[in-house]
């Protein structure tokens, strides 16, 4: 820029001014002391070019101040523009996960957001755990979607009498009720031990049913059917309006559970007693003997029976007598063992005087040769056909026909000593 001085001011220093071509010229003494002539006028002007361009100066720092300064905020601005994107595409990433279910436990429903993929993740991140007899609906491993309705029903032990017959079962249902239903129990005109809206504690109930069921009752000559929820035969028949009295009964016992569909008799019955003396026999005592031949046996003590008193029940029902029943029984007297000694001596080969005969012709004779031969008449037996009192006069023990043949040879022949071939009318001519 080119100033016109006017004045005796001092002028700004003038730009260097480039090397001429060629050797420089020297200043002259004139040109070093001598100032320029003012101009009239000037220092007004000189004091606003100087602020012109002081306001110059300052546009120029601040702009290379700006210029200077834009890199520095651009590197702190390009970091937090990165933040404020990645956020944003993380929230909607976070919106798209986020679900509203609604999570039902025992009848309870709430809503609650959560980011789970299945029913499993969703149970565990609610810090539940179902046990083996609760129910999961829809299934652990099904996936969970926005507006998915999760149930979970808890497990109660249901100690149950049904009938008579006592068992347990794990339900999820919450009243009584509802419990009977799942397990097919008709509840009209059942017997409950408790209200069928009774809730079931986590715990369980303890839980007594009998269904109504078809009973015929028999009694008198007539039939009666009727629908009961009794628990004994006893009350049935009575709700059939039958008295039971006395010793009267029935066809099942009276304490009994009534079935459907059972015909129950009832029995009239009315009974005495009757008292009887019955004997007791006595027991045998042997004892063996060496002085008595073998096959002889003595009574040394005769046995005797005892009494005893024995009370009967006799009872008549639906008017037919019954078989008595022995109710008591009494010894009054008690029976005395009969004492026997038992010969163990051996019998003689021979006999002096009868060994020569032929007593197998004999015996052919008189009872066709069977040791164990019986006349009709039942009084002779054996091979030789003795009669008892005869055997047993010649030492001989019981009936001849039980004896062994060898035995009854011999006492044939002791006879045959005493009374020759008398006892023989009819073949002792055979000897």
């Amino acid at each position: 820029m080119n100033l016109d001085w006017r004045g005796p001011t001092v002028a700004p220093p003038a730009p260097a001014a480039e090397p001429a071509a060629g050797p420089a010229a020297e200043p002259t003494p004139a040109t070093l002391a001598t100032p320029a002539a003012p101009v009239a006028g000037s220092r007004a002007e000189a004091r606003r070019a100087a602020r012109r361009k002081q306001a110059a100066g300052r546009k120029q720092a601040a702009r290379r101040k700006r210029s200077a300064e834009r890199p520095e905020v651009l590197r702190r601005l390009l970091p937090q523009a990165l933040v404020v994107a990645f956020l944003a595409g993380g929230t909607t990433a976070f919106v798209a996960k986020d679900k509203a279910v609604q999570l039902s436990i025992d009848g309870r429903p709430r809503t609650l957001h959560t980011f789970a993929d299945d029913v499993g993740e969703l149970i565990a991140d609610e810090g539940l755990a179902p046990g083996a007899h609760d129910s999961v609906a829809p299934a652990p491993d099904t996936p969970l979607t926005s507006g998915d309705e999760v149930v979970i029903r808890y497990g109660r032990l249901l100690r149950l009498t049904l009938d008579g017959e006592r068992r347990q079962v794990w339900t999820t249902a919450r009243t009584v009720e509802g419990a009977l239903r799942r397990l097919g129990v008709r509840v009209q005109g059942a017997y409950l031990s408790v209200d069928r809206s009774q809730r079931i504690a986590r715990d369980g109930l303890e839980l007594r049913v009998r269904t109504e069921r078809t009973v015929t009752v028999m009694a008198d000559g007539r039939e009666r059917t009727i629908r009961t929820n009794a628990a004994t035969v006893r009350e049935a028949v009575a709700e059939a309006g039958i008295s039971l009295r006395g010793q009267d009964t029935t066809s099942v016992p009276p304490d009994s559970f009534p079935r459907d569909g059972q015909t129950l008799t009832v029995l009239r019955v009315t009974g005495s007693r009757e008292v009887r003396e019955e004997p007791i026999a006595f027991d045998v005592q042997r004892t063996d003997d060496a002085t008595l031949y073998r096959g002889t046996e003595v009574v040394e003590r005769a046995g005797r029976q005892g009494a005893r008193r024995v009370t009967y029940e006799l009872r008549t029902v639906n008017g037919v007598r019954q078989r008595p029943r022995r109710v008591d029984s009494q010894v009054v007297r008690a029976p005395r063992t009969q004492r026997v000694l038992v010969g163990t001596r051996p019998l003689p080969t021979s006999v002096r005087g009868a060994d020569g005969l032929d007593w197998n012709a004999l015996a052919q004779c008189e009872s066709g040769g069977r040791p164990d031969a019986v006349d009709p008449s039942g009084t002779y037996g054996g091979l030789y056909q003795f009669d008892t009192g005869t055997w047993q006069s010649l030492g001989g023990s019981g009936r001849p026909q039980d004896a062994p043949p060898a035995e009854q040879t011999y006492r044939a022949k002791k006879l045959y000593v005493q009374r020759g071939a008398s006892p023989w009318p009819h073949c002792g001519a055979r000897l």
